[in-house]
Formats: structure tokens, C-alpha cells, sequence
């Protein structure tokens, strides 16, 4: 099947192409935001959810755990299932099947009825960003699709910065369950929309490797778990945790040899062999880890040793989203008269320098710094995404699309999943050795301890001194290692500038 025919618009209607290329855009646009919304709205409401289901606060993780999970092990299928059922059809059912799993979430009441709900969320959501990335790419010309792109990483970026935001608020204002209800208009319009202006594709007899996604699926699952759940385990100390490593590894390692010796494998290996490709599902892995632990290390931040309510902390945070809404669209504009390679480096300079300066705050920063950095990461973050995407795709055959942009999708979500993990591992490790470090200057006979300017309150002569004392070096001890998680992503960033000469322009195209 040809790109033409791919976006061809459905009931032969050709009169109003532009117009029609909008309302696929809007529909499509739609699906996105409604599924990357709930990958973090529903984050701020667990502690709600909490009291209403009667959970511990290890059961109610596996509402965010079972989401992760069934979407990460059904992004894989996305391409086999567009080939064997129509793109189209698919999407339809992707988005009618998440807006109802959604409903069903909202009126859950007991604790196994709401994570059921969630895994059948994350079963037909996990095909919504991939299908809506490659129908954007096919309605298109090559030429316009860095505009396409920025339309369609609007939802995909903001939807995660703006859902702890949003999520807030309904859950301050209304009930835990509206993070739920949010989506039914949402998934309403955007099934009508794709219904009546994306045409269908052709479909492809093609044969499914059972066994190939057996493994995939077992790789990627046991791996999430093990990410999740490495926390509260204390990670390799825990035979579980080992037993899902061993596993993640033994099956990722049967997948690849199954790919590259079966006739008709999961994944068609030619897909590894182009080198934008590569070089794109790496790229965004790094991007994810970045997009995603910053606002898993922020919240807590400002409320655990800030003082912030909840909703102050989403308002601070917004603008973030508003950085990379700005440059997002910037960028659809003037990509085709740039080099997308020195659009993506100006991105990762933006963002280093970005998580430099906040590796120099404080417990004292002040809210403007807070709102100045995340504008900055935000616009830097939407210089990447987009000529990211559209590089990553430009050397690829159309026919190859829908299971490229299902590992797109893939990678940017493990990428967040292996960031996330890291942060908190590498926030609790640093936290204990610079409360060590500031403890041992704690002694009777350091002579500042004793000194008039000393705060009475924290007296090392009395147990509620010390006390006090204590407190005061865990919360200054915290917040430094809040500061050496900044760093390391910094770090992350500065890497990934080294994938930039692997990354090829594409020639342009001569008229016809």
C-alpha cells in the first residue's frame, strides 16, 4: 500500500483536502491527549482512591502498575493488528474500548474492580499514540510533516505535564473518579471525528508469531514489575525483583534469536536496519527518561520540602507545558527551512541548562526560578520532539510505519519507566549519604553549635533539640539529593547530543 493510498480520504471525497487533513488532525488529536493524560492524572489521586477502595498503599500502586504494564506489553501488536484488522477499524475500537474501560473506572467500587478497569485502559489505549502518529504521517506530505508532527507532540508531550495539574483539580474540586469521566468527551468526539474523515487502509495477510510476542510481551512485562515494584522491594535484595530481571533478560534474549532466524518473525528485522530508525528509538528512550522523572521528582519537591499545596504545585508546573506548546508550534514552522539536527541540539543545550540551574536550588528558591527553569526545559523538550519524530521516520518505507511508531511509543514509555525508577533509587541512596555526611559535624564539640546565632530550637542539649536537629539535616539532606538527580539527567542530556551525527537529513524531494 502506497502513502497516497494510506491517507486517501475516506468516501472518495477529494474536493476539500486541507479541510479534511484538519478534521483528521483534530480527531486524531483528541485520541492522543485523552491517553496521554491518563499516563500521570491519575497520580495525585491515589491517596484519595486510597481511603475509597480500603487499599494499603502497596495495592493501590497496581492501579498505575497494571496501566503500565498492559499498555507496554500491547504497543508491540499495534502493527499486526492494523495490518489484519483495517487502521482505521482499529482505531475505532482502541478509542471506544479506552472511553468505556475509562466510565468503568470512574464508577469502580471495590479495589480489584478499579485495577481490572485500568489493565482492559491500558490493553486499548496502548495502540491509540502509534495509530494516530502513523495516520498523521500518511494524511500528509512528506514535506509538511514536521508541522504534523508538532500538532500531534502537543498531546503527546503536555498530556503527561499537564495530567498531575489537571488531575488536581478535579480530584480538589470533585472526586477522584472525574480523572476518569474527564475522558468520555474526549473519547466521544474523537471517535466520531476518525469514524467519519480517516479513510481506511488496505489490509495485509500476515501471519502471527506467537511465540515472538510470547517473548516480547513477557520481556517487557517482567521488566515494568520489576522497575515498579524495585522500590518498595529494596531491588536485588528481593528474590522476586531477581526473578523478574532473570526473566526480562532470558526472554528479551529468546525474542531477538527468534526475530532474526523465523520465516515470518513479530517484528520484521528490516525495520532495525535503517539508521534513522535506530537512532530515533534511542533518542527518544533518553528523551522519556528526562520528560517524565523531572515531573516525578518535582511534585515532591515542592510539597514534601517546599510547604506547597497540591494545587500551587500544579499551577507552577503548567508553564512547563506552555514551553513546549510554544516551541512546538515554532518549530512546525520553520523546520522546513532549518536543519531538524540543529533544531534537536539547540532542544538538549535548553534542557541541560535548564536541569543545571536546578541542580543549584534550594529549599529557599523562589516560585519565579521554579516557573523560569520549567519554561525553559519545556521549549527546549518541544525543540526536540518534533524534528525528532520527523527524522526518525523520513528514511523509512510507509508500509513499515504503524510497527515503527508502536516502538517509538515503546521506547519513549520504558525510557520513562527506567528514568522514574532511577530518580527515586538514586534520590533515597544520595539522601542517606549526605544525611551521613551532615550528621557528622553534629558533634559537642563543634564550636558553631554553641555560638549565640545557633537556633535554640535546635539545642544538642536537650532530646527535643536533637530532635529538631535531626529533622532539619533529613529535610536539607533530602533536598540535596533532589539537586544530584538534576545533575545526573543533565548528564543524560549532554549524552545524547553524541546520536546527533547518526541522525541523516533526509534528500528533498524533486517536483513532479
Amino acid at each position: 500500500m502506497t502513502a497516497a493510498a494510506a491517507s486517501a480520504p475516506a468516501h472518495g471525497d477529494t474536493r476539500h483536502p486541507g479541510a479534511r487533513r484538519g478534521l483528521i488532525t483534530v480527531s486524531i488529536m483528541l485520541a492522543t491527549i485523552m491517553q496521554a493524560l491518563d499516563t500521570t492524572i491519575a497520580n495525585v489521586a491515589l491517596p484519595h482512591m486510597q481511603g475509597s477502595v480500603s487499599a494499603t498503599q502497596d495495592q493501590i500502586s497496581w492501579v498505575l502498575t497494571s496501566y503500565i504494564v498492559a499498555a507496554a506489553i500491547m504497543t508491540p501488536p499495534t502493527g499486526f493488528l492494523a495490518d489484519r484488522l483495517g487502521r482505521r477499524r482499529l482505531f475505532l475500537i482502541a478509542i471506544a474500548g479506552f472511553t468505556v474501560a475509562s466510565m468503568l473506572c470512574g464508577i469502580a467500587q471495590t479495589l480489584t474492580e478499579l485495577v481490572g478497569y485500568r489493565l482492559l485502559q491500558g490493553v486499548f489505549g496502548a495502540s491509540l499514540v502509534p495509530l494516530s502518529q502513523s495516520v498523521l504521517l500518511d494524511t500528509y506530505p512528506r514535506e509538511q510533516h514536521g508541522s504534523a508532527m508538532a500538532m500531534w507532540g502537543v498531546g503527546v508531550m503536555v498530556g503527561p505535564i499537564l495530567g498531575p495539574t489537571l488531575g488536581g483539580w478535579l480530584t480538589e474540586y470533585y472526586s477522584w473518579r472525574w480523572v476518569f469521566y474527564i475522558n468520555l468527551p474526549f473519547g466521544v468526539l474523537a471517535f466520531l471525528g476518525v469514524a467519519a474523515f480517516v479513510g481506511e487502509s488496505v489490509r495485509r495477510a500476515r501471519r502471527f508469531d506467537l511465540f515472538g510476542f510470547a517473548m516480547l510481551s513477557l520481556a517487557i512485562g517482567a521488566l515494568q514489575l520489576m522497575l515498579d515494584r524495585g522500590e518498595q522491594q529494596d531491588w536485588f535484595s528481593s528474590a522476586e525483583i531477581v526473578i523478574e530481571a532473570v526473566v526480562a533478560g532470558l526472554a528479551l534474549y529468546l525474542f531477538i534469536v527468534h526475530m532474526l532466524t523465523a520465516e515470518h518473525p513479530f517484528l520484521d528485522p528490516k525495520l532495525f536496519v535503517d539508521r534513522n530508525l535506530v537512532t530515533g528509538l534511542l533518542f527518544i528512550f533518553m528523551v522519556g527518561i528526562v520528560l517524565l522523572a523531572t515531573m516525578a521528582l518535582l511534585p515532591p519537591f515542592l510539597q514534601n520540602l517546599m510547604g506547597y499545596p497540591v494545587l500551587t504545585t500544579g499551577y507552577v508546573l503548567a508553564p512547563r507545558g506552555i514551553g513546549t506548546m510554544i516551541s512546538m508550534f515554532l518549530v512546525g514552522r520553520i523546520m522546513s527551512k532549518v536543519d531538524p539536527r540543529a533544531l534537536i541540539m539547540t532542544g538538549l543545550l535548553l534542557v541541560a541548562f535548564s536541569l543545571w540551574e536546578m541542580s543549584g536550588f534550594s529549599t529557599e528558591v523562589t516560585t519565579s526560578a521554579i516557573v523560569r527553569t520549567g519554561i525553559v526545559q519545556g521549549l527546549g523538550l518541544g525543540l526536540i520532539f518534533v524534528p525528532l519524530s520527523t527524522l526518525t521516520f523520513a528514511t523509512l518505507p510507509p508500509h513499515l510505519r504503524t510497527d515503527a511508531t508502536g516502538l517509538f511509543s515503546l521506547m519513549r514509555n520504558l525510557g520513562s519507566s527506567i528514568g522514574i525508577s532511577v530518580v527515586v533509587f538514586y534520590l533515597a541512596r544520595q539522601a542517606q549519604v549526605h544525611h551521613s555526611t551532615l550528621a557528622e559535624s553534629i558533634t559537642p564539640t563543634n564550636p558553631l553549635l554553641r555560638t549565640p546565632d545557633w537556633p535554640a530550637a535546635w539545642s544538642i542539649d536537650s532530646h527535643a533539640g536533637l530532635t529538631a536537629l535531626n529533622a532539619e539535616v533529613t529535610r536539607q539532606a533530602q533536598a540535596m539529593g533532589y539537586l544530584d538527580d538534576f545533575r545526573l539527567m543533565m548528564f543524560v542530556v549532554l549524552a545524547a547530543l553524541l546520536l546527533l551525527p547518526l541522525l541523516r537529513r533526509p534528500a528533498p524531494r524533486r517536483p513532479a
